[in-house]
């Protein structure tokens, strides 16, 4: 049986990416908390070789995205 004492939570550090369109560079954080969760622009999932957006390329795509529908 598992002692839950010795069980351990890994510590959530916060990420540094590259906006996969721009190239800027900002942090994640995986906790759930990141600065993407709060905005109103959702996506669907990203293209082939693309990973997370910066805020700037995030709003953009999503501008694009709706006006395209």
């Amino acid at each position: 049986m598992t002692n839950p004492k010795e069980i351990t939570i890994p510590q959530l550090v916060p990420r540094r990416l590259n906006c996969s369109r721009c190239g800027t560079e900002f942090g994640c954080d995986v906790s759930g908390n990141c600065w993407c969760a709060e905005e109103t622009a959702k996506l669907p999932m990203p293209l082939k070789g693309e990973d997370c957006l910066c805020r700037d390329c995030l709003r953009k795509a999503a501008a694009e995205a709706s006006a395209a529908r």
